[in-house]
């Protein structure tokens, strides 16, 4: 089973199975023990999980305790990673890169400090 880390697609052949539970992707250092990366995950379905006797984990992507983890080989999926990327790419060009805050730059001059000049 080729496992890919559910966030970024990295390769998780380096790691020794069964994975544990605070493992981390040696790409994107994200948790590995999360419902995104689980077999039973699927958001269609009541809790987006299969396991009926799982606990209800309320963040899909962060470490939890579930005992019902089974690691899945498909839980990367390329092409939503390539939409993700191209949405992220779109709103750059519009808005401009944001600076470590979140926040978009702001120029000095305004469009709105343009229209109250004389």
């Amino acid at each position: 089973m080729s496992l890919r880390c559910w966030s970024c697609g990295e390769s998780l052949q380096s790691l020794i199975l069964p994975l544990g539970r605070q493992d981390e992707c040696p790409g994107c250092a994200n948790y590995l023990h999360v419902c995104r990366m689980c077999a039973f995950f699927d958001p269609a379905v009541a809790r987006a999980c299969h396991e009926d006797d799982a606990e209800d984990v309320k963040e899909k992507s962060q470490l939890n305790f579930c005992d019902y983890f089974k690691p899945s080989s498909t839980a990367f999926d390329p092409l939503k990673a390539a939409a993700a990327q191209q949405s992220t790419d779109a709103l750059v060009a519009l808005f401009g890169d944001a600076d470590e805050s979140g926040e978009t730059p702001v120029s000095s001059e305004s469009a709105a400090d343009e229209l109250f000049k004389k």
